[in-house]
This record gives C-alpha cells, sequence and structure tokens, in this order.
C-alpha cells in the first residue's frame, strides 16, 4: 500500500497571459481579472510565466505590480524568470519593490542557463558581450545575494546631499525565503537545496536514464527527494507542483470536447524522451475533480506535495478559464483535501 498523499495545503494556478498583438491591454487585462477571480474563488497563488518576443507577457513584474494594487491577500508569483535575459541586481531592485507594494506576498521563480533560441537573440541582448555572459548558476547567485541583502558595492553613506547604501534598495527581509528554482533535472534540484530555495516543479523533467523506463512521476519523484536531501529544511522544505489539469463539473459538452482533444493533440510528447535535451512531458489530466483527484493520489510526485500550481492551456478563451479555475477551488481542492484560504 503505497503511503497516503499529504493534504493539499496551498492551490494556486499558472498563466501566460495570452494576447492578440492588435489588442494586447485586452490581454493583459483579461490576466489581471483572472487573478482577481483567484483571490475571490479562494485561491492561494497566482503564477505568470515568461513569453519573450511571443503573444503572452514579457514583464511578469509588472503585471503584478498592477495585480498587487487590485488583490490584497492571494500570494504573487513568477514561474519562471529565464535569469538569462536579465541583470540580477536590476531584476533584484524590481522584485524587492513589488514585494513591499503587495505587502510580502511575492513569489519569484527563475531558472538558470541560456535562454531559448539564445543564437538568434543574444545579440539584441548583449551586443558585444553575449560570449562573456555568464548564464549559468553564477548568475543565479549574484540574484540571491542581491534579494538576500548581501552588499553589492563598497560605497555607502553620504555624497552631498545623496545617501547611498551598499545592498539593494528597497530592502525586503521575507523576499529571500520566497526565491523558487524552476528545475526539471536532478542537478538543479540539488543545487536549489544547497541553496535554500524552494523547488517549482512542472509538467516537464529532463529524462536523463538514456535507457529508460521513463515514467514521470518516477523521475519527478527522484527531483524532489534529492532537493529535500539536500536542503537544510529537510522534509520540510517547500516543493510545489505543476500539471496541467482541466477540470470539467461545470463544463459545457462544447468545453469537454475541446478540452479532450487538446490532451489527445499533446498526448504523443507523454510516451517517449523529446528533442536532443530529452524532455518528457507528463498527461494533461482532463476529467471531473473525483477523477482528476483520484489520478493524482496515485501520481508518485504528488503524493509528496503539499503545493500546486496548476498550469492553464496557453490557447484557451477567458471564459474556459473562468470555469476551469471555478472548478479547481470549489471541487478539486476539497477533493484533494484542501480547506479553502480564509
Amino acid at each position: 500500500m503505497p503511503p497516503i498523499p499529504r493534504p493539499l495545503r496551498k492551490l494556486g494556478f499558472l498563466t501566460i497571459g495570452l494576447f492578440d498583438e492588435a489588442d494586447p491591454r485586452r490581454g493583459h487585462e483579461s490576466t489581471l481579472e483572472l487573478i482577481e477571480l483567484g483571490e475571490r474563488l479562494g485561491f492561494d497563488s497566482a503564477w505568470l510565466r515568461h513569453r519573450h518576443l511571443q503573444y503572452g507577457i514579457s514583464s511578469p513584474v509588472a503585471v503584478l505590480a498592477a495585480a498587487s494594487q487590485r488583490t490584497r491577500r492571494i500570494d504573487l508569483g513568477i514561474a519562471v524568470t529565464p535569469l538569462g535575459w536579465e541583470n540580477p541586481l536590476r531584476l533584484a531592485e524590481d522584485l524587492a519593490t513589488v514585494d513591499v507594494l503587495s505587502g510580502g506576498r511575492l513569489n519569484p521563480g527563475v531558472s538558470a542557463g541560456p535562454p531559448m533560441h539564445y543564437d538568434r537573440v543574444k545579440d539584441a541582448l548583449y551586443p558585444g558581450t553575449a560570449d562573456a555572459e555568464d548564464l549559468g548558476y553564477g548568475r543565479l547567485e549574484r540574484l540571491l545575494d542581491a534579494v538576500r541583502g548581501k552588499p553589492v558595492t563598497d560605497f555607502s553613506g553620504a555624497e552631498g546631499f545623496e545617501v547611498y547604501s551598499d545592498r539593494v534598495q528597497p530592502y525586503s527581509p521575507g523576499l529571500g525565503g520566497r526565491m523558487w528554482y524552476g528545475g526539471g533535472s536532478l542537478r538543479s534540484a540539488r543545487w536549489a537545496g544547497e541553496h535554500g530555495m524552494n523547488l517549482l516543479t512542472s509538467n516537464v523533467v529532463r529524462a536523463e536514464d538514456p535507457d529508460g523506463p521513463w515514467d514521470f512521476a518516477e523521475i519527478q519523484l527522484s527531483h524532489i527527494r534529492a532537493f529535500r536531501a539536500h536542503h537544510p529544511d529537510g522534509e520540510a522544505a517547500r516543493v510545489s507542483q505543476g500539471l496541467v489539469v482541466l477540470p470539467t463539473d461545470s463544463a459545457t459538452p462544447g468545453q469537454r470536447a475541446r478540452y479532450a482533444e487538446y490532451a489527445a493533440r499533446r498526448a504523443a510528447r507523454t510516451t517517449s524522451p523529446q528533442g536532443p535535451a530529452r524532455l518528457l512531458f507528463a498527461p494533461d489530466l482532463v476529467g471531473t475533480s473525483a477523477e482528476i483527484a483520484e489520478r493524482l493520489h496515485a501520481h508518485a510526485a504528488f503524493r509528496e506535495v503539499d503545493e500546486v500550481a496548476f498550469a492553464l492551456p496557453f490557447t484557451f478563451a477567458h471564459e474556459d478559464y473562468v470555469q476551469i479555475l471555478t472548478d479547481m477551488a470549489t471541487k478539486l481542492g476539497p477533493a484533494l483535501g484542501r480547506r479553502p484560504a480564509a
């Protein structure tokens, strides 16, 4: 008999904030409305994902600054910022500013490594210096040090009428403990644990064993256990899982058919590793909340987490997201043992 899964403690959702190039405001406003809805429904967190040079939110920090002024309780997360696009010191200033504005609700997720299609964008990002940029864990350590209040300069004090600090301002003391690493490999899970971060897992992992068998849940479970084995907090270290989950309790027949077709189109990538990076994807979960809860309770990795940020599909309509979020909060969350947020 497998161990009883942990009751779900924190329920969140993730969106990329799709928009029409001809009317980007409407798409961004839709995203803000979903975050407001999430707070009304009692979600614990709402997360945005970066989409650079695409028709999705390219600046989650800016959008979450707006969301911080339209909500009061819900945590606001980023899953994740690829640091290859960012200057760590400047990003630390932005994150701390939004954390202060939100009253300490920001949960920034980050990842290391070269950005996607780096060869195509590096000359625009770093003209003349692209090949000299540190895109690995060193860049992430610079961000962590800045967010956690370590000095970034050897100068402080007064210079005429100006007063300077040797650390990033504003300094938000709790933010350092709310930094998340988006990891899909054993190496990244260990690194995040060793550096006292939280771990964001998603619907994709790296299938590092070339011979298989390739079981998504077991691979993800190995990452979670490696992370906690290397984290100062051990079994209490925070892990959030982000599968694509589509409850259909209140869906119309047309919505049910579209959701099933969406999942079927993406199913092939779940059977074997994809591409040179050997990425393995989790199946999308479509069905009633009772059916989804049963599948999650049998999921080896889900059984060891008590936080989720379920991912919304990229291309659905606003009314679809409203239905999905409503069913997540009112049907799926309780089926997973979660008590609504106060």
